[in-house]
């Protein structure tokens, strides 16, 4: 059986419940992901596959890649797909790939502002898969034990953790006043960590509190979520890093801008809430800290 789902890593985090759904009903089944290369190491830990086949999206027009793409699904001899993609895309790899498997793709009946977790129950359901887990999907295969890196880093418990950044070609998303809002936490006595991606290592540096590195100069997506699944609070962007923190049950606070509505992106949990406004520049730390006031004593 093949799911597809190729990313972006905030995306795969929202699938993890129907995948957990898909494993629970199929559960003799060879489940096999579909996805981009740079999520391999990732979903390769998932439980709920048994293995993970790269596709890196190359233009159509790159005919040899694709033969050697369409010869390795071939070769898997399945029997039913799981199109959780449900993009221009994977509806040609329909046609030209694997014509005459049974294939599940979006049912078109979720309206276009409801999160993929909707669109996703609602098209499990057309294809009779039982959906337990799907709306409230949980990474918590992802964490490592964070406790060392915790300490050798000299991070305090409890601590609230900044997620500043975003992917580089989404500048758009980061709201812009996380050094002031660090230095007010560290003045309230708060212990304040980031722990900053590829793209975010300069930004980083300019925050007040810890910064969490790895070997590469940032953390791998399993002491990231080792990191945050510690956290007494989290605050951060519209980006992947904070998706993870709110499957991972962390109580914390995502900020957005014009972009697209929280709801949409399925990152609203009862333990994880939203902001959103018209201009991100325009948000103010005050504004923030009132937002989060709550939660400041629980976090320490």
């Amino acid at each position: 059986m093949l799911v597809i789902r190729h990313g972006a890593f905030g995306d795969l985090i929202q699938c993890s419940g129907a995948l957990a759904d898909l494993r629970a009903f199929h559960h003799d089944a060879r489940i096999t992901l579909l996805t981009e290369p740079a999520y391999r190491t990732l979903m390769q830990r998932c439980p709920h596959v048994n293995a993970v086949i790269t596709d890196a999206r190359l233009p159509l027009r790159r005919l040899r890649e694709q033969l050697a793409l369409r010869r390795r699904l071939r070769e898997q001899g399945f029997d039913f797909v799981y199109d959780l993609q449900n993009s221009d895309r994977t509806a040609l790899y329909r046609r030209l790939f694997l014509p005459g498997i049974p294939w599940s793709r979006d049912t078109g009946t979720v309206a276009a502002g409801e999160p993929d977790v909707v669109r996703y129950q609602a098209q499990l359901t057309a294809a009779g898969v039982p959906v337990v887990h799907t709306c409230e999907p949980d990474v918590g295969w992802m964490a490592d034990d964070a406790t060392a890196l915790l300490d050798a880093a000299g991070v305090r418990r409890p601590y609230i953790v900044l997620i500043p950044g975003s992917a580089a070609r989404h500048p758009h998303k980061r709201w812009p006043h996380y050094a002031e809002l660090a230095a007010a936490l560290c003045e309230r006595g708060h212990e304040v960590v980031t722990a900053p991606g590829p793209d975010e290592l300069e930004l980083a540096r300019s925050i007040p509190g810890h910064t969490l590195t790895g070997p590469d100069g940032y953390l791998n997506w399993f002491q990231l979520a080792g990191a945050l699944r510690q956290a007494a609070f989290v605050i951060g962007n519209d980006t992947g890093p904070s998706h993870l923190a709110a499957c991972l049950g962390a109580p914390g606070l995502a900020l957005f801008g014009p972009h697209t509505t929280p709801r949409r992106t399925g990152i609203l949990r009862p333990h994880f809430d939203a902001v959103a406004v018209p201009d991100l520049n325009a948000l103010s730390v005050e504004e923030v800290l009132a937002r989060i006031e709550p939660y400041l004593t629980q976090a320490g």
